[in-house]
């Protein structure tokens, strides 16, 4: 509005505020309650929309905007009224400086004539620097500020009249009242600029001295007076968006189970450490349920909870021969275990490493060590398992992470000395994700395994306790370092009297009362189970056996349910009613009965077994030819036996020019299973003597030895399985080593009767035994 057009002699209304300046060129809203104010701004609408603008005097008695006013204030034209729910709001502009020279109270508000005030206006390099100073601080100040908007700058930097920068400046300051009404009052713009850099200096500094404070108080602010007000502000956002509270009883459970148990004191601190901040976590959190599971796992795992050992020597030992029958040096290792516990509590002991073919019971072994020695029992496969990480657990940053094998075993058995058994352990392998084998070596270490840390509970826990029986097939594929940390047991296969009595001492009643079969009316004797074990298995253990008893049983049980006799009597000729023919016979003396053919023993690792060396001999230019499938060792055997009779052929009594015209084929039946080794060298060097000696190798003797280029034979492993595998086989004398004789303490008495052992040294001795006489000049 163009204040020429204002006649300044009329009269105007007064609107009196409290706590308020209003500054030419300035806009605010002004708030009414009164109804004589109310009133007031429906008359100011209707005539010109002007009004004074005055600030209330402090009054000892006041009376509702009736006290004493300021006699300095602001000319102002009302913008827009407008009501807001029942409030009523004046937005307002001021015009210029009036001075108020006569008041008017005759009505419900006062009036009051005015006086316009002009600027004495300044100019020269002192208003200049003064001007150059206000904005200088005044940009500090924005900047320090939180309630100063950035914009108020550039604002302030395009005024051009001194007067105006100095009334905008001080309308925005946070200041007393009484201190604006006192810039208003300065007409003199020099006064006016210094005074409004006074006030903002004042500002300015106590705009400093708060960072100063509230840097101090956030430094001495502790960790608990943080967080607390974090957990505040975090309830206060629950709230308003409508969120569930925490339910403390899954809280109150987690405390009650760590004050009920005894855990050491590491450990104590770390879930006190994760109890503290899973209460202050918000349980929808996906930290929350990753938290909430590993106390559980902290608190569930068995840290001083065991189990008293039963150390009664005779007690274990009557446990020990309940379940296995045999197995005399195993069960002795036990025992001396068990007599070391008990006169030495802490006694650490060793890793024992049950080393044997399939179905031998090394299993159920484990378990009954657990029953004789009073522990709990813990079986875990190792079977194909390639990651490293199922042994030490994957770390908590894993989505989905656990804990390893070991600690999964621990919190199965409740207790931290059971009996923890390590099945299949020549089975694992290795890939990418590491070698468990490396993971075991601290698993299966007396001296270090009192300090195990899994991945996943980050901290130790002492296996020193736990009793540890590993189980494999063969030693070859465990590596040297996890081997070396443990005692290797071996069990040899079974010979044909253990089975027997393991057949009717347990199989058989097992397998009776698996097919709901009384013992009373079945009966199997002893000759049936003889022929069971010859005809129709071929096995170190009694796995195969306990599945041919088995299947015996469903015959029986189908006849019994189809309503025949419940009284049978497994007799020899009747087994073939309910398994067939025999899968198995002796035809060693078929096989042997022409010249080159020789019988050999063989270890594998599912025991001993049997093996034929068949050679030939055709017209050809002086090759060796060898099939079967036979490695390196086994092919280098042939060729060292082929030397060695080229080289003795006139002893022998053979043509020193046998292979100038001719070739030699030595084969190895069951081509489909590899075979290596250089315990073969005596059966292939035997079976080409026999070729080209035409003299048949008597049907009854059996061989192994490894030989050399001077015809020394020399030992080789494996003797027992070897020897069982030809009892077995009905085999009566067996050729070995001369420095093998120790290997025969092993085997027991009953299986050496009615066996000839014959050791040698030389290659020389094998043939005068092997070899019968000569069955013509033309065998070939």
């Amino acid at each position: 509005m163009d204040l020429q057009h204002i006649n300044f002699s009329d009269i105007f209304p007064i609107l009196p505020v409290k706590d308020a300046v209003l500054f030419p060129r300035m806009v605010v809203p002004l708030l009414l309650t009164e109804e004589a104010y109310i009133q007031l701004s429906k008359d100011v609408m209707q005539k010109d929309r002007l009004l004074i603008i005055a600030m209330l005097k402090d009054d000892p008695q006041p009376e509702s905007g009736k006290g004493p006013i300021y006699p300095i204030g602001t000319l102002a034209r009302v913008i827009k009224r407008s009501k807001v729910d029942e409030d009523l709001f004046l937005l307002v502009q001021g015009l210029t400086r009036i001075e108020i020279t006569e008041i008017e109270s005759d009505k419900l508000y006062r009036l009051a004539k005015i006086r316009k005030l002009e600027n004495i206006v300044q100019s020269g390099k002192e208003i200049e620097a003064l001007v150059s100073n206000l904005l200088s601080v005044f940009s500090e100040l924005v900047h320090s500020s939180p309630y100063l908007p950035d914009e108020l700058i550039h604002l302030a930097r395009n005024m051009d009249d001194p007067a105006d920068l100095a009334d905008i400046i001080a309308a925005n300051l946070n200041i007393a009242c009484l201190k604006k009404q006192a810039i208003l009052e300065k007409l003199d713009i020099k006064e006016r600029l210094e005074k409004t850099t006074l006030f903002l200096n004042e500002e300015l500094e106590v705009s400093k001295m708060g960072q100063e404070i509230q840097s101090q108080v956030k430094k001495g602010m502790d960790k608990s007076q943080r967080e607390y007000y974090l957990r505040e502000q975090l309830k206060a956002i629950q709230n308003e968006l409508g969120m569930e509270k925490e339910d403390p009883g899954e809280i109150q459970e987690l405390k009650a189970k760590l004050a009920a148990k005894r855990l050491p004191e590491a450990v104590q601190k770390v879930a006190e450490k994760e109890l503290e901040k899973l209460s202050k976590m918000n349980p929808s959190a996906s930290e929350y349920t990753v938290t909430s599971i590993y106390l559980g796992w902290l608190l569930d795992l068995p840290w001083s909870e065991s189990t008293a050992d039963l150390l009664d020597i005779q007690k274990a030992e009557e446990v020990l021969n309940r379940h296995h029958y045999g197995l005399e040096k195993i069960k002795k290792r036990i025992l001396e275990y068990l007599a070391v516990r008990k006169l030495n509590p802490r006694h650490k002991g060793s890793i024992l490493c049950l080393v044997g073919p399939p179905g031998t019971g090394k299993t159920s072994l484990g378990r009954s060590i657990a029953e004789a020695m009073g522990r709990k029992f813990v079986r875990i496969s190792l079977g194909g398992v390639h990651d490293e990480a199922e042994i030490r657990g994957h770390r908590r940053t894993y989505v989905g992470a656990l804990p390893g094998r070991i600690i999964h075993g621990l919190k199965k058995a409740g207790s931290n000395n059971p009996v923890f058994m390590l099945d299949e352990i020549d089975k694992i392998g290795s890939d990418f994700r590491g070698d468990p084998a490396d993971a075991l070596l601290e698993v299966l270490d007396p001296e270090q395994n009192f300090s195990f840390s899994d991945h996943y509970l980050e901290v130790e826990f002492d296996l020193s306790k736990i009793m540890f029986i590993t189980t494999a097939n063969r030693l070859d594929t465990i590596p040297g370092p996890l081997q070396d940390r443990m005692e290797v047991l071996e069990l040899a296969g079974y010979t044909e009297e253990e089975k027997v009595h393991i057949a009717r001492q347990f199989l058989v009643p097992r397998q009776l009362q698996e097919h709901g079969l009384e013992a009373e009316k079945i009966k199997f004797t002893h000759p049936a189970i003889h022929k069971i074990i010859s005809g129709y298995t071929r096995e170190a253990g009694v796995r195969n056996l306990e599945r041919e008893i088995g299947g015996i049983c469903r015959g029986l049980a189908r006849k019994i349910a189809s309503g025949g006799q419940d009284i049978f009597t497994i007799k020899p000729g009747r087994i073939a009613e309910y398994r067939g023919v025999p899968q198995f016979s002796f035809d060693i003396a078929e096989r042997t009965s022409v010249p080159g053919v020789a019988t050999g023993m063989a270890w594998t690792p599912t025991g001993g077994d049997i093996l034929f060396v068949e050679a030939t001999m055709m017209p050809g230019r002086k090759s060796l030819v060898l099939t079967g499938q036979l490695g390196e060792v086994m092919k280098e055997s042939a060729q060292a036996a082929l030397s060695y009779l080229r080289s003795k052929a006139k002893t022998f009594g053979i043509a020193e020019d046998f292979y100038q015209d001719h070739d030699l084929h030595i084969h190895v039946p069951a081509g489909g299973i590899p075979k290596d080794g250089p315990s073969a060298g005596v059966t292939m060097l035997t079976a080409l003597a026999s070729l080209l000696t035409c003299r048949p190798i008597k049907s009854d003797f059996a061989m192994t030895g490894e030989v050399t280029l001077r015809g020394d034979v020399l030992p080789v492993g494996g003797i027992k399985e070897k020897v069982l595998a030809a009892k077995r086989s009905g085999i009566k004398h067996v050729i070995l080593p001369e420095r093998n004789r120790k290997d025969l303490e092993e085997i027991p008495a009953n299986v050496r009767k009615g066996l000839n052992i014959h050791y040698v040294k030389k290659m020389e001795e094998v043939l005068d035994m092997a070899l019968d006489a000569p069955i013509g000049p033309s065998c070939n």
